[in-house]
């Protein structure tokens, strides 16, 4: 079997001697921290924002928690076509479908509704992607909401507490 010439692509790193000590590196960290306290200490710049009192100002970019939407009439507008369940990259979205019973079928469009709507916010990467593919404009990341919680459990959207209780028209060109 014969040699064959291989080329080393990634080099390691050469440190310097100052590097080697290690000083350098505890030095550019505790300059971080000088600094932020010559900030606080001197000028009276707040680097932290102090969470209850004060609420953060987000980017007009930002999509939002998940909101459910009724027509007009107030009926829900999910079908449990699971869409968005199948379009979503994370697993977040949960969905249990039901036929529906003659006793709401004035609350729902269709044959069957979403009996459990469930959107884990611990998995959620917050892409958009469940609000583009539904069909019916149910979904949307437009809600406001606070997204700290003390448990797990406060992580996770439910239907009703997605659902909004006001109907309203279609946001974009969604049917």
């Amino acid at each position: 079997m014969g040699t064959v010439n291989v080329i080393n692509v990634a080099k390691r790193h050469q440190f310097s001697w100052y590097e080697k000590f290690y000083f350098w590196s505890i030095g550019k960290g505790m300059w971080i921290t000088i600094k932020h306290f010559l900030k606080v200490a001197l000028f009276n710049k707040q680097v932290t924002i102090e969470y209850p009192e004060k609420k953060r100002q987000y980017s007009t970019r930002f999509r939002g928690m998940h909101s459910m939407k009724r027509d007009e009439q107030g009926r829900e507008r999910c079908t449990a076509c699971f869409c968005c369940m199948w379009i979503c990259p994370a697993n977040a979205i949960t969905i249990h479908a039901q036929e529906v019973p003659s006793d709401r079928q004035h609350l729902h469009t269709e044959d069957k509704y979403a009996e459990k709507f469930e959107i884990n916010l611990l998995r959620c990467i917050f892409c958009g992607l469940c609000e583009e593919a539904c069909p019916k404009g149910a979904i949307y990341l437009d809600g406001g909401g606070e997204m700290a919680a003390d448990n797990r459990e406060d992580l996770i959207l439910t239907k009703e507490r997605m659902m909004e209780k006001v109907g309203g028209p279609l946001i974009g060109q969604r049917n």
